[in-house]
């Protein structure tokens, strides 16, 4: 089997762990890695005994494909660098920071028939994988994802830095087109919003209300589908889960048997697996421009009702 060279361009705190998990994934060679700040760059690369690169261009011309884990506002330019080699590409969620940005990169992969995948981890969660062999007909989603302050991601907001999982995931789910969204948000420590909710109504009857804070004393992602002949609760961090059901007059109680594993090296092990194969990813750039521009509705929303920049 022909490895795939597979680089890194951002080894901050996500992208160090995708260095990580490349240096040992079966049938990768883990070519090295980009980043500005040279030190760290230099750091990671030692540590899995990979070379560093000048620039993401000379990364790019040494490898089949990449991750892309830097700030948002460089996934257009640094995607469309790494797409117009011709080199295939799994870009962290947001894909972009704006639709038109996100519909170049997705337009310029077809272009290309090159692998164009968007880091929503959640999608590859075994929890989520469980919660789907259950479900039938969702009517109601609640989903609560809590983090304490990050020290990073702050030049977006909470809705496109955490949010976007949910949105993604629900849009999964239901596959149904929305018919109106509702959103509050507040920011307290960041320019953008740190605390937001949503409520998302789809045509098909389905209701979704999704709540982040990135600000929280506790962390917690978790996820909560009510359908017509159950309630489904999982938890991703734990990955598990419970399902209620009522039988006869009774209401029964039964774990949800998950096989864990870690689930960005699920991500990554697909990805790899979709640039050998040539098939398309779980999460393509049109999902992933998808869940953007829904996140980006709800972004807006909250900045009107603030009064501040979006």
């Amino acid at each position: 089997m022909t490895k795939v060279r597979v680089g890194v361009v951002g080894v901050g705190h996500i992208g160090r762990e995708h260095a990580r998990i490349y240096s040992q994934l079966p049938g990768v060679e883990f070519v090295g890695l980009y980043d500005l700040d040279g030190q760290v760059a230099q750091k990671v690369a030692q540590r899995h005994g990979v070379k560093t690169f000048g620039t993401a261009q000379a990364l790019a011309e040494e490898c089949d494909a990449a991750t892309i884990s830097t700030p948002t506002s460089t996934h257009h330019e640094l995607g469309g660098l790494f797409l117009g080699l011709g080199k295939h590409v799994l870009i962290e969620k947001p894909i972009t920071d704006n639709s038109a940005q996100a519909k170049a990169l997705v337009d310029l992969a077809q272009t290309k028939n090159l692998v164009l995948q968007v880091g929503h981890i959640e999608r590859f969660n075994p929890a989520l994988n469980a919660l789907e062999e259950k479900l039938t007909h969702p009517k109601f989603i609640e989903a609560h994802r809590l983090s304490t302050y990050p020290g990073r991601s702050t030049d977006i907001g909470v809705v496109l830095d955490l949010m976007i999982h949910d949105i993604d995931v629900v849009l999964h789910l239901v596959r149904s087109p929305i018919q109106s969204i509702d959103s509050v948000g507040t920011p307290v420590l960041s320019k953008g919003e740190d605390i937001a909710n949503a409520r998302i109504r789809f045509e098909n009857g389905c209701v979704a209300n999704l709540t982040t804070s990135r600000i929280s004393f506790e962390k917690m992602r978790k996820i909560r589908v009510f359908q017509d002949d159950a309630y489904l609760s999982l938890d991703y961090f734990d990955q598990s889960g419970v399902i209620y059901r009522k039988v006869d007059t009774q209401i029964v109680k039964e774990n949800i048997k998950v096989e864990k594993d870690e689930p960005l090296k699920l991500e990554l092990s697909a990805f790899v697996d979709c640039v050998r194969s040539r098939q398309s990813p779980r999460v393509d750039g049109r999902q992933g421009a998808v869940a953007l521009d829904i996140a980006m509705q709800i972004t807006e929303q909250i900045a009107q009702q603030n009064a501040i920049k979006p």
